[in-house]
């Protein structure tokens, strides 16, 4: 497939900041119960605007996917069906709770709404935590699923996709939080930091296994299949046009095999390996923890290119010619 940047820069900026709630919420209910210091609104609050420019960035990367932008909201509108259409509305209600959480921590109006049996008080900051929560692991889902329920895709065809997606947004959002939280609170950067290892290993291994599987993969259609002949040797000779169509534009990366080969240690290297070594590194120089963020990202965007190009559509057995 063609690997549409729009779409790279969506699905990368909000799984880091799904990633960085996520980080935000799981210190402040460690923090809870007691288990580590509660740190200030400003951090939990600052830490959600950041979350929220995330957002707000891949939502504009989405609109120039689109051909008819001001049609945008019908895309909502097959909600039943189609797993576009439930991101669709997942998304902004996950950016409004975000906003919610950031402005109860901002403006300080935390109402104790209940008290549990272990003397533990929920205040709304902690409601909409819980409910941010479940709206990010919906929107992961949502996400990955999109293309994980492409059966003829094979590549994506698979629960690995959905398991990628959730891990390596985690990853990078609690490599960010753990960067945010070497400025914002130097004492807590460890926390972050020890999780992101955790995670960018646990994402390391799913991804890995993902390419493992792809590897083996062999196409169930063939040109005897596509054409209904059976002798054992066909060659194609032309694609069947005189220059390039919509469909060899958008059905292949047009990358050579040398650059596929290329590609896939590059994304290993920089999405997974440097930021682990950085990050070990960070616990002691904190600096190091804002470059492990960046040539992390750098590696996410490689990453989701060689993940769309790696596709192989079905209709490439006939315009191969061009490949």
């Amino acid at each position: 497939m063609k690997p549409a940047f729009s779409v790279i820069f969506l699905t990368t900026l909000i799984g880091a900041a799904q990633g960085l709630f996520l980080a935000l919420f799981t210190h402040q209910s460690y923090a809870l119960f007691g288990l580590l210091p509660m740190q200030s609104d400003a951090f939990y609050g600052y830490g959600s605007v950041l979350a929220l420019l995330l957002l707000v960035g891949g939502l504009i990367a989405s609109f120039f996917h689109l051909g008819r932008p001001e049609r945008a909201w019908r895309s909502a509108t097959q909600w039943r069906t189609s797993w576009l259409s439930r991101e669709v509305i997942v998304l902004p209600a996950f950016m409004g709770i975000v906003f919610l959480f950031g402005a109860s921590h901002l403006t300080g109006y935390r109402p104790e709404l209940t008290t549990l049996p272990g003397g533990l008080i929920v205040d709304l900051s902690t409601v909409l935590g819980v409910i941010g929560t479940m709206l990010a692991f919906a929107l992961f889902i949502c996400t990955a699923m999109i293309y994980a329920c492409l059966r003829f895709l094979r590549e994506w065809h698979s629960p690995l996709t959905v398991i990628n997606y959730i891990l390596m947004g985690g990853a990078s959002g609690f490599v960010l939080a753990s960067f945010y939280a070497a400025s914002a609170a130097p004492d807590q950067s460890d926390f972050f930091a020890g999780w992101a290892i955790v995670i960018t290993l646990l994402a390391f291994a799913g991804r890995w296994a993902s390419l493992v599987r792809n590897a083996r993969l062999k196409p169930k259609s063939t040109l005897q299949t596509a054409i209904g002949i059976k002798h054992p040797y066909i060659v194609q000779r032309s694609m069947g046009a005189m220059g390039g169509t919509f469909n060899t534009r958008e059905f292949f990366h047009g990358k050579s095999a040398a650059f596929m080969r290329a590609i896939k240690p590059a994304f290993l290297i920089l999405t997974f390996v440097l930021p682990l070594a950085l990050l070990a590194l960070g616990i002691l120089t904190p600096g190091l923890l804002a470059l492990a963020f960046i040539i992390q990202y750098l590696g996410l965007l490689a990453e989701r290119w060689f993940f769309f190009a790696q596709a192989n559509h079905p209709q490439n057995l006939y315009y191969q010619t061009i490949g």
